[in-house]
C-alpha cells in the first residue's frame, strides 16, 4: 500500500522462510492512523459466548467483531499489519485456521502472526483469543 506521503512495505529477506500465510516483517512509514485491536473472545454484542467447546465457530465470532471495530475505525481486513492468536493448549487450530483462510481470501500481503498456545484464557469457555494491529493511510 502506497501513496505520497503513506507506505507500508512488507519485508520477506532473503535468508528467511517465505510462506504464503504470513510475512516476516513490515514497515510502515509516512502520515497513517493505527489501529490497535484489543484481544477479542467469541462474545456477541448480549455478551453471550459463541461456539463453546467448538474453535471454529469461536473464531468466525471473532473474525465478526474485528470486522465491526475495523469498520468502526475507518479500516478493513486489508489494513491489518499484525494478528496476536492465543490458542489454549490441545485445542487443534486446523478449523481456525481454515476460517483465517476463507476471510482473508486472496488478498495480497498477509500480515504478520505470531500463535502462542496457552493453558487457559480469561474464561473457561475460550478457545482462541485474536488481537490485531492495523494502519490506515491518512491523506
Amino acid at each position: 500500500m502506497k501513496d505520497d506521503n503513506f507506505l507500508i512495505k512488507h519485508l520477506n529477506p532473503e535468508g528467511l522462510h517465505k510462506n504464503p500465510a504470513y510475512t516476516q516483517a513490515i514497515i510502515v512509514s509516512g502520515t497513517a492512523k493505527t489501529i490497535y485491536i484489543g484481544g477479542q473472545n467469541a462474545v456477541d454484542a448480549s455478551g453471550n459466548i459463541i461456539g463453546k467447546g467448538n474453535i471454529k465457530e469461536q473464531v468466525e465470532q471473532i473474525f465478526k467483531n474485528l470486522r465491526i471495530i475495523l469498520d468502526a475505525s475507518g479500516a478493513g481486513l486489508e489494513n491489518i499489519v499484525k494478528w496476536n492468536i492465543y490458542v489454549v493448549e490441545n485445542q487443534p487450530i486446523e478449523p481456525g485456521f481454515e476460517v483465517f483462510q476463507k476471510v482473508w481470501d486472496k488478498r495480497h500481503n498477509p500480515p504478520i502472526i505470531t500463535t502462542v498456545f496457552v493453558p487457559k484464557l480469561g474464561n473457561p469457555d475460550f478457545l482462541v483469543e485474536i488481537e490485531a494491529t492495523a494502519v490506515v493511510p491518512q491523506n
